[in-house]
């Protein structure tokens, strides 16, 4: 029987088959767990969506799964670090580990990381950063599929931008966002759904504008905001790959495309603490009063909230880890097909209260 599936399982499956590929046990834990964390969110383009990819990088020997960062320049509140080529999710979550320490004994951590992969959604550690009371912003570039404004073809990555802070209660406040108009991970779903894509996302190869999810992944998604948010991915690329020693605009390789060599990400974690400047206490309070005097505001026609940012993506997640995680046919025909060449089972439907499956509780309450 097919339907939503629970968090906590989904996470198993993807760890178990991570494993079965030689993948040590903390690393696929993390990397699957980052994988979840996507889909919770509603970023299903970064979500478990990647597991099939990350694979069959790993059989190509693309990822060393059994590389452990090292610090390669350490001066204090700044460090630069060598992935190694493991996972990003993996090489990511020491980064922010290391960017936590230093910023517990400095105020404040620059934490710049070179030699990486594909690291998922930037929200994975700057809500990390944000539990234990600390502001963050994480961002990283990404392969070509992006031209520059003024350009025809890709010259720079949606390179992913996270800024996150600590709140009383809720949800943080976090943005997380690419740099295109959308993640190219949403055209890649929309074509394993067979879906059109709005006009304005993409253009072709020829580099006309086009709603054809193919043609687009053949051509070049587009910058949010035209040359601003063109600048702002430049900006992304000269933090993450310029300064850290990583790649940088057409020196990264693109993960589904070439098998010649590493991908050679990089990554940039800057964490504060806000308590240096004040009492978290304080900040928590001055920003929960900052929340409620914006949900005061007079609302546009056809809205009945105002929303900041990460607060929808937490209710989202609230409701998927109660209810499960729905995944297309198609993506639960690809995962479940390499579940039974690795010999482990796809995970039985989330159960909601009462036995029935949630999908179906779900739907119940809708009705009534």
């Amino acid at each position: 029987m097919s339907g939503p599936v629970r968090a906590e399982d989904l996470g198993a499956f993807c760890a178990a088959v991570f494993a079965a590929a030689g993948v040590p046990a903390r690393v696929a834990e993390i990397v699957a767990d980052s994988l979840v964390c996507a889909d919770l969110r509603g970023v299903d383009s970064h979500g478990v969506l990647r597991l099939p990819i990350y694979l069959k990088r790993v059989a190509g020997r693309m990822i060393d799964v059994a590389a452990e960062p090292r610090i390669e320049r350490d001066d204090g509140p700044t460090v630069r670090i060598d992935g190694g080529n493991n996972f990003g999710a993996y090489v990511g979550q020491k980064a922010l580990e290391v960017a936590l320490d230093r910023a517990g004994r400095h105020g404040v951590a620059c934490v710049g990381v070179r030699a990486s992969n594909h690291f998922g959604t930037a929200a994975y550690f700057a809500e990390q950063a944000t539990a234990m009371g600390y502001a963050a912003i994480v961002m990283s570039n990404a392969s070509q599929t992006m031209p520059p404004t003024g350009g025809l073809r890709p010259f720079i990555g949606t390179n992913p931008l996270a800024i996150a802070f600590p709140t009383r209660e809720g949800a943080p406040f976090l943005l997380d966002m690419a740099t295109s108009h959308v993640a190219r991970g949403k055209i890649l779903s929309a074509s394993k759904k067979g879906e059109t894509i709005p006009l304005g996302w993409a253009i072709d190869k020829a580099g006309r504008p086009t709603t054809d999810a193919s043609a687009a992944l053949d051509g070049a998604v587009l910058p949010v905001g035209g040359a601003k948010g063109s600048g702002l991915s430049m900006g992304i690329d000269i933090l993450s790959g310029v300064l850290t020693g990583a790649g940088y605009g057409p020196h990264i390789r693109n993960m589904y495309d070439d098998w010649h060599a590493p991908q050679n990400v990089g990554h940039f974690f800057f964490v504060l603490d806000v308590r240096r400047f004040l009492p978290l206490a304080m900040f928590t309070e001055r920003l929960a009063d900052y929340i409620a005097l914006l949900k005061a505001e007079p609302r546009a026609d056809g809205f009945s909230e105002i929303l900041y940012a990460g607060e929808h993506e937490h209710r989202l997640a609230t409701t998927r880890r109660a209810e499960g995680i729905a995944l297309p046919p198609a993506l639960v025909d690809e995962l479940s097909a390499l579940g039974r060449e690795a010999g482990i089972a796809w995970p039985a439907p989330a159960v909601a209260r009462g036995g029935r499956p949630a999908a179906i509780a779900a739907g119940e309450r809708a009705r009534d």
